[in-house]
Parts: C-alpha cells; sequence; structure tokens
C-alpha cells in the first residue's frame, strides 16, 4: 500500500483516507478467493475488515474499485442484477465530452445509466431556481441500496464537477436510508446539508449551474480516465465545510517544525468567529466532531510519515502532539489495528517487493 495522497493534472489531492465501510462494501460481493485477490491488488490486510476505525490510503481505494470490477466484469460492484461491465463509464464519459452545457451532460449521463442498470436510476427535476437529481432504487437489501446510492452519486456528481471544471456546489443532500456511523464521509463528498429517512435519495443544486459551459475536451478526458476512480471521488472534495475549514487549520498547525500544538476548540471558535457550542453542534451535523477531526488527521500524518520517512516513533509521537511514544502506540492501534513499527515494516516489505 503506498501512503495517502497524490496528484494529477494540476489538481492537488490533499493526503486522505477512506473509510473501511467503503472497502467492505466494494469487496461484499466477492467470493473468498476473488476477495482475497482484489484486497492483495491494493494491498489491504484482509484482517482489517473486521476493524470499523482503520482506514486505507485514496490510491489504495482506488486500486481496489478497479480490482473489483475485474473480479466482477462490473463497474457497480455487482449490485444490480444487469452487470454495468468493465469499460462502461468511460464509455459514458466520452458519450458526454461532445455535450456544450452541463444540463445536457447530466441528462445524457442518466439515460446511459438507464442502458446500464435496471435497478437504480435518475431523474433531473427543476422547480424554479431549484435543481434536484433524484434516485429511484429498486434493489431489495437495505445495505446494498445505501451503496448503490453512494455509487451512483460519486459517480455522477464527480463527473459533472471534472466536465465544468470546478466543484458542483450543493444545496442538500437526501438520503432515503438512516443515517450511518459514516456520515461524516458525506460532508467531505458532497455538502454539509444532510438528511436521513427521507422519501428518496437526492441532490439539490442550483438550477442556475445546469447552464454552466463543459470545458473539457477528447484529450483532457484521456488524463481522467487515466486516473479514476480516484479522479472522480477525490479531486472536488467539499472545502467549504466546517469540517474542512477545521481540518485546513489542524494540518496547518500540523506543519510546524518540532512538537505539533493542536490548538483547542475554544481558539478555534474564536478564529472563525463562533463560539465554541455553536462549533460543536455545527460539526456534529456534519456527522463529526473535533476530537475524531483531530484523530484522523494524526492518522493520516503518521501513516505518511511511517512510510516516507525514517523519523523514529519516538520521533513521530513527539511530532503529532502526544505525550509519550506509549500513547502514540495505543492510538495508531486504534486507528490501524497494528502497532506503528509493524505498519512500518509491512509497509517497507510492500514497496520492496514492488521494487520501489
Amino acid at each position: 500500500m503506498t501512503a495517502p495522497g497524490s496528484a494529477d493534472d494540476g489538481f492537488p489531492i490533499e493526503k486522505d483516507t477512506v473509510s473501511m465501510y467503503f472497502v467492505r462494501a466494494a469487496v461484499a460481493k466477492l467470493g473468498p478467493a476473488a476477495r482475497g485477490r482484489a484486497l492483495a491488488t491494493a494491498g489491504i490486510p484482509a484482517e482489517w475488515l473486521g476493524m470499523a476505525h482503520v482506514r486505507v490510503p485514496a490510491a489504495a481505494f482506488s486500486t481496489l474499485w478497479l480490482a473489483v470490477g475485474r473480479e466482477l466484469d462490473d463497474e457497480f460492484f455487482g449490485l444490480d442484477r444487469r452487470t454495468m461491465k468493465v469499460g462502461s463509464y468511460a464509455l459514458l464519459c466520452q458519450a458526454v465530452i461532445s455535450c456544450t452545457t452541463m444540463e445536457r451532460a447530466l441528462k445524457r449521463i442518466l439515460r446511459g445509466f438507464v442502458v446500464f442498470l435496471d435497478q437504480v436510476a435518475g431523474e433531473l427535476q427543476v422547480q424554479g431556481d431549484r435543481a434536484e437529481l433524484r434516485l429511484s432504487n429498486r434493489i431489495a437489501d437495505p445495505a446494498d441500496r445505501r451503496f448503490a446510492d453512494e455509487t451512483f452519486l460519486v459517480l455522477t456528481h464527480g463527473l459533472l464537477c471534472w466536465l465544468i471544471g470546478r466543484r458542483l456546489a450543493l444545496r442538500r443532500v437526501a438520503f432515503a436510508h438512516p443515517r450511518p456511523d459514516h456520515a461524516d464521509e458525506y460532508t467531505r463528498m458532497f455538502c454539509e446539508h444532510l438528511a436521513f429517512d427521507q422519501a428518496v435519495t437526492a441532490i439539490q443544486f442550483d438550477a442556475e449551474l445546469l447552464k454552466a459551459p463543459i470545458v473539457q475536451n477528447a484529450d483532457s478526458l484521456k488524463a481522467f480516465l487515466a486516473t479514476a476512480p480516484q479522479s472522480v471521488f477525490l479531486r472536488f472534495k467539499n472545502d467549504d465545510s466546517w469540517t474542512a475549514r477545521l481540518r485546513r487549520r489542524l494540518r496547518q498547525a500540523s506543519t510546524q517544525a518540532g512538537e505539533t500544538h493542536w490548538p483547542l476548540l475554544e481558539e478555534l471558535a474564536a478564529e472563525l468567529g463562533t463560539n465554541p457550542t455553536t462549533l460543536r453542534r455545527r460539526l456534529e451535523a456534519e456527522g463529526t466532531s473535533y476530537q475524531q477531526l483531530k484523530d484522523r488527521l494524526r492518522s493520516d500524518l503518521a501513516i505518511d510519515r511511517l512510510v516516507s520517512s525514517q523519523a523514529s516513533i519516538d520521533e513521530l509521537a513527539l511530532e503529532l502532539g502526544f505525550h509519550d511514544a506509549s500513547a502514540f502506540h495505543r492510538a495508531f492501534r486504534r486507528w490501524t489495528g497494528l502497532p506503528p513499527g509493524a505498519y512500518r515494516r509491512r509497509e517497507q516489505a510492500e514497496l520492496e517487493r514492488e521494487g520501489r
């Protein structure tokens, strides 16, 4: 497994990790042998599937997505009774690259999914200044139905963002399922205005955006497809949420030389022009907390430094703001299921096998 993060086409991708929920959901339709092959290809240990709090580098999840697609010959994870054969998404992208506006592209995308899928479809509705993409999903199993909604939205929203060359800002995202434990992932993927247990899954945005011109062409499409699916689900993250704003501030703290000083919530609230109670409430509405944000960033930084540097465990503990190495050991084991030294040895062995 490689260290989190990459960059492509001049669009920087922040070092990122993906929830183990998405890993488990991605391999759910594979048999034991195929699951083992797909996880091995992505460098994800099979035992991590049982560790709810473990996160994997985004590049590893991207590799897993492709590996599962090859195993199933299905780019929709085997969720729909009609197989979306490998190459379908590229064909869909090629079909929309000649469109002149986002509205035409979106309508063509939805028509394409009707061809590829049987149980999941999307419909564009426009009322006044509001546009809404509403999903219909007839998959029986609740877990499969939820993951199908998530996958459909990621593929569609990510493609639209790329086509217009900027993030398609969403007003609201409604989900036709209860709030899951990984709801904070939705904030980063879509927006902070989330609703659950709704009649249908839908994303809402300003209707004016339907007039946005398509700025991509056949040449840029080649580069986009070369980095998919990571370019689809990470390039245009939601950077306007309170979660994203605090993460950027914490990352600034982590880049200081020597021991990291993690600011108190009260300090951050003052910087952002609000009060601690309001900030806690806003983070809670986005499905997270200050402690969770700090732990996730520490986890991402620890994984990156273990793989990319020769710093000792004691030095890393100091860099990340832990009181001592034992506290860092306990936290890292909670994040990844392995002590930091064992994680570093495993990653180094993986890199040696790959000849890097």
